[in-house]
């Protein structure tokens, strides 16, 4: 027996055109550890616009009854020369219930459950998920669940990984996003020190409502002196930034190094001896990331994603996370939504042109069955 339904589909062709579409999908029985999820909520976040929107022309792009073409420009189409053909699926994470599973306990154990899961293809009426990867949602609703996996888990990620480094305090340069509100509550629940940048003046009243102590506005004209003092008080030397190009990374190396030198008792030509981590972990800013030599030789900068760090650190690091979510889905993880949409709303000009803004506080969340 198989299941059809609608899925969106996105394709990039080695001419840069982008064509989103929903279209009738067969979906396989699950087998093994597989379940067959019947999804009812799926957040569209930053990790899904890479390859659902990219940097593609959507304010001139053709739009029809489910479907749109758009022109994908350079370097951004050849920058994908490796998905050139594919017709690809889309949506991380999301909530439903399941109708069908495989033949192993674990599935077994799911079959009628609402779950939350991360099948890559939640776009979709139906999503193949692997039991490993399901978290069973009880009484919490489709829309609590959506989002329980990427940003409660990034969050924590980011927590988890300082602590693992010896740090007693992050820097992170979206401080007021949806999981920007995550972290700040969980490193007051973990006395963890937390430095928060913000751009707008009701972003740092929101985080200063939420308890948050050090808020620092990137707008202000004494942006540099607010970021020292408050990684001064925290020694926050460890950030996380999901903007990526521009200069932030460069200011927050900047900053902690010139609060490292000035507590340094013998002058060094090569600077401090402070190690100063970021890590980027997406692409706010499609341009080039820019460093400018001028925080000596204690610095490191990497990428960071949520799976490679999940299988670092092991299952009982992931359990521990898992149940933390779970246990806390409606107050430290819970997310908010500007507006739901079906799979057909997905694709009109006017969602598309709001929703890969990324406005803070404005995340759409898709039910695909609505």
């Amino acid at each position: 027996m198989t299941t059809t339904g609608k899925q969106l589909f996105t394709t990039l062709d080695s001419d840069g055109t982008l064509t989103l579409e929903i279209a009738e999908s067969t979906f396989k029985d699950p087998t093994g550890n597989q379940v067959l999820v019947k999804m009812e909520a799926a957040p569209i976040n930053p990790s899904d616009l890479a390859i659902l929107t990219g940097a593609a022309d959507f304010e001139n792009a053709d739009y029809s009854s489910g479907k749109v073409v758009a022109k994908m420009p350079e370097p951004f189409n050849s920058g994908q020369k490796a998905r050139h053909g594919q017709r690809l699926p889309a949506g991380n994470e999301g909530a439903g219930t399941v109708v069908a599973v495989g033949d192993s306990d674990m599935a077994k154990g799911l079959m009628g459950q609402r779950v939350a899961c991360v099948p890559g293809h939640a776009y979709s009426e139906y999503a193949l998920a692997d039991a490993n990867m399901c978290l069973p949602l009880g009484d919490n609703s489709a829309e609590d669940g959506a989002s329980s996996f990427v940003n409660p888990m990034t969050a924590l990620g980011f927590v988890e990984n300082a602590k693992m480094d010896g740090q007693n305090a992050i820097l992170h340069t979206v401080g007021a996003s949806n999981l920007g509100q995550m972290l700040n509550r969980i490193c007051l629940e973990d006395g963890m020190g937390l430095v928060n940048i913000v751009r707008k003046d009701d972003q740092v009243q929101l985080l200063k409502d939420q308890g948050a102590t050090h808020i620092v506005n990137s707008s202000d004209g004494d942006f540099m002196a607010q970021l020292k003092s408050a990684i001064d008080e925290t020694d926050a030397y460890y950030g996380f930034d999901p903007i990526g190009g521009g200069k932030m990374v460069d200011s927050c190396f900047k900053a902690m190094e010139q609060v490292a030198s000035a507590k340094m008792t013998e002058y060094s030509r090569y600077g401090s001896n402070q190690q100063k981590r970021m890590f980027i972990y997406g692409r706010l800013d499609m341009g080039p990331t820019t460093l400018t030599p001028s925080y000596g030789f204690g610095w490191t900068l990497s990428g960071w994603l949520l799976t490679p760090f999940l299988q670092q650190a092991g299952m009982e690091t992931n359990l521990r996370m898992r149940k933390r979510v779970l246990d806390n889905l409606t107050t430290t993880f819970a997310s908010s939504y500007k507006t739901k949409v079906d799979l057909e709303g997905m694709l009109t000009k006017d969602a598309i042109l709001d929703y890969r803004q990324m406005k803070t506080g404005e995340k759409y969340l898709v039910v695909p069955n609505g």
